[in-house]
């Protein structure tokens, strides 16, 4: 081996050896520089105020900065094509809700699919709705709900503020799941659907928790159910849709973040573990619970399956349903 040929392979070895420690000297200052989170459904969005708060709590504890760009249009997609597309390095994250799993059975050629383009960080809280019905209605909780709509097909309005909106989708999901059919109005303003729905104009409605309380509080609507999984803790006696004859039932809306495929495990976990550090703070998970939400906090893991099964889910009802929506 000539003098040259030494030199390449000695060279070639240091290279090696010294590339993951690095990596590991980057992953170690991460981050370094400001981190942006890209928010998709604009400017003022729920997701984007809630992760103010995230942001927030984060650089008082650590200093880093955690700063939000919104990219909205086309149903979301706009901007979470653009972190699909961005360098894997922890510095460009996407917030993501309930769009994010509907968006594949909207749109036929996305330019990212949503399952192998991100990586999963944390789901971080959960949005619930509460099914309200007029006080004269002739069911009191949902099995009652159920029974009526399956022996008057049809006949009962149900007020959404359009096909394929937050509060549509838990009632496409109850009524698919029971077999039962219902006349869905849209409205264009949410204020006209529950003046109809007091009024008596329309039969059912889903509201957010702390909007339907006011109103049940007020004898001028009565609420059955609720769309989530698990009971409220603010509304620990209003019984869930699935405690009610309808196992399986479950809708929310998950408030989460992503980052592009490849980025490094060790950059995930340093995200998760500041995210899920802050619903810690009793002061932040106090307010998500006090606004009728759920705390989140998962692992990248459970989060990339509650991706998975939500896609599945949601790809399956609109093939078998011939649901045509335009999400949020």
């Amino acid at each position: 081996m000539n003098t040259h040929t030494l030199a390449l392979v000695m060279f070639a070895a240091l290279a090696f050896n010294t590339a993951p420690a690095c990596a590991q000297i980057a992953i170690g200052d991460y981050p370094s520089r400001p981190v942006t989170l890209i928010d998709p459904a604009g400017a003022g969005s729920s997701s984007e105020l809630i992760f103010r708060v995230f942001n927030q709590s984060i650089q008082e504890s650590t200093g880093k900065r955690f700063i939000i760009d919104s990219k909205p249009g086309a149903g979301t997609t706009l901007g979470t094509a653009y972190v699909a597309k961005a360098q894997p390095d922890g510095y460009t994250l996407l917030i993501v809700n309930t769009g994010f799993v509907l968006t594949p059975s909207v749109y036929p050629d996305l330019p990212y699919d949503t399952i192998r383009d991100f990586s999963a960080v944390s789901l971080m809280m959960k949005t619930v709705f509460v099914m309200v019905v007029h006080p004269a209605a002739p069911f009191r909780n949902i099995r009652e709900y159920v029974a009526y709509a399956r022996q008057h097909p049809d006949e009962l309005n149900y007020g959404t503020t359009g096909m394929g909106s937050s509060n549509h989708m838990p009632g496409a999901l109850l009524h698919y799941m029971t077999g039962t059919r219902v006349t869905f109005v849209q409205y264009k303003t949410p204020p006209q659907r529950m003046l109809d729905l007091i009024a008596g104009r329309i039969h059912v409605a889903m509201g957010t928790p702390t909007l339907a309380m006011q109103y049940i509080k007020d004898a001028k609507l009565r609420a059955i159910g609720v769309t989530s999984d698990r009971r409220l803790p603010i509304w620990p006696d209003l019984p869930t849709v699935a405690e009610q004859g309808v196992p399986g039932y479950d809708y929310t809306g998950a408030v989460g973040l992503v980052a592009p495929a490849k980025t490094p495990p060790a950059i995930i976990n340093k995200l998760n573990e500041l995210y899920v550090k802050t619903l810690k703070d009793s002061s932040i998970s106090n307010k998500i619970e006090a606004e009728g939400s759920l705390v989140g906090g998962s692992s990248p893991e459970e989060f990339r399956q509650h991706l998975v099964r939500e896609t599945n889910k949601w790809r399956t009802l609109i093939k078998e349903t011939g649901l045509k929506i335009q999400p949020d």
